[in-house]
């Protein structure tokens, strides 16, 4: 996915085939936030900005890393989605067959909620440095650290479904109670966005 254009990509995405889909969207959200952050912080990497100079390296660096991270969440996500619809595929028919089945599905939904519940948190780290970045970062770009929390936020709540999408099927209550939490801190990533964002608007000459 790494090396597809985004024609490719979009064609893909639109086409009738299990793989990719929001999960995949949601991770590239994430890695499109972490990479406005990187270029704010690279815009911010000047003598005018010496007082932050270590503080906004050590941004660039996590946000390289962290969007990175993001786009192999997307190639894991295609990856473990296209396992359930695998799984679902499974024959039935006999007493070894049908146990079997219900097994590698379940497995199979776990890998799907998590690589999601991953990308939420990634999600949450961008918003972080995002955060981080908006009282020191350069004014002239400033209006992309409020692109970078929107696009933090599109990753979270986006991804937020896909976990719950695949709750339903996972029995593990420690399993579930674990996905479950991470589902429960996106409304306060939200919130930490639109601040972000409503943050940049007030500075902006109108």
């Amino acid at each position: 996915m790494r090396t597809d254009t985004i024609e490719t990509f979009l064609a893909q995405l639109a086409a009738r085939v299990p793989a990719p889909g929001g999960g995949a969207t949601a991770a590239l959200h994430a890695a499109q936030a972490a990479a406005l952050v990187a270029m704010v912080a690279r815009y911010s990497d000047s003598a005018k900005y010496a007082e932050h100079a270590e503080e906004i390296a050590t941004i660039t660096a996590t946000a390289d890393r962290l969007r990175q991270n993001a786009v192999g969440l997307a190639e894991e996500d295609a990856a473990a989605f296209t396992a359930v619809t695998e799984a679902y595929g499974l024959p039935k028919g006999t007493s070894d067959e049908a146990p079997a089945r219900s097994e590698a599905i379940a497995r199979a939904l776990v890998a799907a909620a998590h690589v999601p519940a991953i990308v939420i948190s990634v999600a949450d780290q961008v918003l972080g440095l995002a955060e981080q970045l908006l009282p020191v970062g350069n004014r002239n770009v400033i209006s992309d650290v409020a692109a970078a929390a929107e696009a933090a936020r599109a990753a979270a709540t986006t991804a937020r479904v896909n976990v719950e999408i695949n709750l339903g099927g996972i029995k593990d209550p420690a399993t579930w109670g674990e996905l479950t939490a991470v589902v429960d801190t996106v409304d306060d990533l939200v919130l930490r966005a639109e601040k972000v964002t409503a943050a940049v608007r007030d500075g902006l000459v109108r």
